[in-house]
C-alpha cells in the first residue's frame, strides 16, 4: 500500500502573551477518499489518508455492504491527482447482492448522508444489543477515556482530528484509530477490530466527538452494547440507543460522566461480566 501524508507543516501568525509573531504549526492532510467496489465508485469520503485497508474494511462493514471481513476478496489502495482510489473486491455472492442493491436504489440523491439515496435509508432500523451481557464498571468508563485521550498521536500533532478507540474489560484499548471525521475515525477503528478478530460484543466503542444517531447506528452494527464519548450525544442518537438496547455514555470529563440509557450495564467491580466475545 501507498504511504501518504497525514500532516503538513504551515506558517502561521499567532498571538502568544499579547504580542503577534509568526511560526510554524502541523496540520492534517484531509483528502478525498473513493470506495469502489468492483471497479464502481460508491462513496467518496473526505478523510485522513491513514489505515486505510481498515477504513475499508470498517466502511463495508457498517453501511452493510458485507457482514464481514472474509466477504472481501482484495483491497487495493491507488493514488490518484486529486485523491484517493480504494478498489474493494468482494467474493462473488457479495458482489452480486451489492449490484442488486444499486439497482434498487439508483434515483437522486436526498439526504446529505453518505451512501444513503432515501429517507427511509436515513432512518434505517437499529440492530438490536439489548442481549450482550457485557457490563462495565465506573471505573473501565474513566479508565477508557483517559487511555483513548493518551493514544491519539495525530491528534497531539495536529489538535484537528477526532479519535475512535475499542476498550475490552481487563485488557485496555486494544485499538484506536484517528480521522479528520468522526464516522472516518470509528469506521477504521470497526474494520481494526474486526480485522484482528475481535468481536464487538466484546467490548465497547470510545469516541472523542459528539454522539450522532449514525455513530449509534455503527455501534450496533458491530454488536457492541456502548457507546462512551468525551462530547454529548443528539435527541435522536439517545432514542437510537434506547430502542437498540445500548448503554450510551457521554461528557465524560475526569471522573464525572453522565449515562443516558442502558444504566444497568455499569455496575460495582464485584458484578462485572465479560460479554460473549
Amino acid at each position: 500500500m501507498p504511504g501518504f501524508s497525514t500532516t503538513t507543516k504551515v506558517a502561521e501568525i499567532a498571538r502568544r502573551n499579547g504580542r503577534l509573531a509568526e511560526g510554524e504549526r502541523f496540520v492534517p492532510e484531509e483528502t478525498p477518499v473513493a470506495f469502489s467496489y468492483a471497479g464502481s465508485t460508491h462513496a467518496v469520503m473526505m478523510a485522513t489518508p491513514a489505515d486505510l485497508e481498515d477504513f475499508a474494511v470498517g466502511f463495508s462493514l457498517t453501511e452493510g455492504i458485507v457482514t464481514g471481513p472474509g466477504e472481501i476478496e482484495t483491497i487495493e489502495v491507488l493514488a490518484e491527482d486529486k485523491g484517493i482510489d480504494v478498489q474493494i473486491r468482494l467474493v462473488d455472492a457479495q458482489n452480486d447482492a451489492l449490484t442488486a442493491r444499486r439497482r434498487h436504489i439508483a434515483g437522486p440523491v436526498g439526504c446529505g448522508l453518505c451512501g444513503i439515496e432515501s429517507i427511509e435509508q436515513a432512518v434505517r432500523v437499529t440492530p438490536s444489543v439489548r442481549a450482550s451481557s457485557l457490563t462495565l464498571r465506573a471505573d473501565d468508563v474513566v479508565e477508557a477515556v483517559r487511555l483513548l485521550n493518551g493514544q491519539q498521536p495525530l491528534h497531539r500533532v495536529t489538535r484537528a482530528v477526532h479519535g475512535a478507540g475499542f476498550y475490552i474489560p481487563g485488557k485496555g484499548l486494544i485499538a484506536v484509530r484517528e480521522d479528520v471525521g468522526r464516522h472516518n475515525a470509528l469506521d477504521k477503528l470497526v474494520g481494526a477490530a474486526r480485522r484482528a478478530g475481535h468481536a464487538g460484543d466484546a467490548g465497547a466503542v470510545v469516541v472523542t466527538s459528539r454522539v450522532s444517531v449514525e455513530m449509534v447506528q455503527k455501534t450496533a452494527i458491530i454488536g457492541s452494547p456502548f457507546i462512551i464519548a468525551i462530547s454529548a450525544p443528539t435527541a435522536l442518537a439517545i432514542r437510537t440507543a434506547e430502542e437498540a438496547g445500548m448503554t450510551l455514555i457521554a461528557l465524560v470529563r475526569g471522573e464525572e460522566f453522565e449515562i443516558f440509557t442502558g444504566a444497568q450495564r455499569v455496575v460495582s467491580g464485584a458484578e462485572r461480566r465479560i460479554g460473549n466475545g
